[in-house]
């Protein structure tokens, strides 16, 4: 009886602590975003082109759309 226990509350952790951990990720990647504008800005000049606002905003908001 006391495995049985034992294996119910590690499968209830294991649900807790995933769930836990995604919350606390997804709230870390809006803070510190792994792109900003400014990294847009390096990609696009290094392939010679000069990126106009709306294509960095389109694309700010379709990586701030992942997150969410």
């Amino acid at each position: 009886m006391n495995i049985f226990a034992i294996l119910f509350w590690v499968l209830i952790g294991g649900v807790i602590g995933f769930f836990a951990s995604r919350y606390f990720f997804k709230k870390q990647l809006q803070k510190n975003p792994p792109i900003n504008e400014k990294m847009i800005r390096a990609m696009y000049m290094e392939m010679g082109r000069k990126p106009s606002e709306t294509q960095i905003r389109k694309i700010m908001n379709s990586v701030n759309s992942q997150y969410k």
